[in-house]
């Protein structure tokens, strides 16, 4: 499983592609997620993660706030989630627990600078701050700070279909008695919008471990968007399947927004 906050607000960006919003409104949205898989441990680890996003913008920029609420079982003893993913600690542990609490909040902005016209794919960097709130005697965050940077790309083949990559990379930041790396993110997909309510998107996700020599995320995702008005207001449900040792041995999950 990838970094979920990024994910989830990447499968919900596809919602708006036939909906882009000429003058700035105010979005709020609710995720619903839960994962299950070892994620390069012993153990089987059950993730619930109920995300919340706050977002303001236009189809040219926008500024969005992330509250998760996280639960956790089958952790080992010892072991630290970071980004949703296993580091630091014993992760060998057969002796497993369980924990809840806020997540680590999240806050992004993103500004396009240049339009996709022809071959030319609409470039918008961004840049999201990972604060550290979820608590680190859980085993729930690090507890510190993450920066990350990045770009989004997006053309438009034909009327149907919107190509996309993302390629970020993350100053991930390090505890006490940790050795975590700063890692680069990407993901490179597709949406084919079948008319201006159904939007289904298949995707890439992977990134580097942040752990040396730990086995990287690497998902494949499949969604369904549902726009129920045409500023963009609708829900959505996805499939996350991991490929690799780092990621969830499967994911699903079901989201709403509604764009005010």
């Amino acid at each position: 499983m990838l970094i979920r906050p990024t994910l989830v607000a990447t499968l919900l960006a596809v919602g708006g592609v036939c909906t882009a919003q000429a003058e700035p409104a105010l979005t709020v949205g609710n995720t619903l997620s839960f994962f299950q898989g070892k994620f390069g441990t012993a153990n089987n680890i059950n993730i619930r993660y109920d995300a919340t996003d706050i977002q303001y913008g236009d189809s040219n920029w926008r500024v969005k706030l992330t509250v998760p609420y996280v639960s956790e079982s089958g952790l080992p003893v010892g072991a630290t989630v970071s980004g949703n993913t296993v580091v630091g600690g014993t992760t060998s542990s057969t002796q497993t627990r369980a924990a809840s609490g806020l997540g680590d909040v999240w806050l992004a902005g993103h500004y396009k600078i240049v339009q996709a016209s022809g071959l030319t794919p609409s470039v918008t960097p961004y840049a999201k701050i990972k604060f550290g709130t979820a608590s680190a005697a859980d085993g729930l965050g690090t507890g510190k700070n993450d920066y990350e940077v990045g770009v989004g790309l997006q053309q438009i083949a034909g009327n149907n279909w919107f190509p996309f990559a993302n390629l970020g990379y993350r100053f991930v930041g390090n505890p006490a008695g940790q050795n975590l790396r700063n890692i680069g993110i990407y993901q490179f997909g597709a949406s084919y919008a079948a008319n201006q309510q159904n939007i289904v998107t298949l995707m890439y996700a992977g990134a580097q471990s942040q752990v040396a020599g730990g086995s990287a995320p690497s998902d494949l995702i499949v969604a369904w968007n549902y726009n129920v008005n045409a500023k963009g207001s609708g829900f959505q449900v996805y499939l996350d399947k991991g490929l690799s040792n780092g990621s969830a041995n499967f994911g699903i999950g079901i989201g709403g927004q509604i764009v005010f």
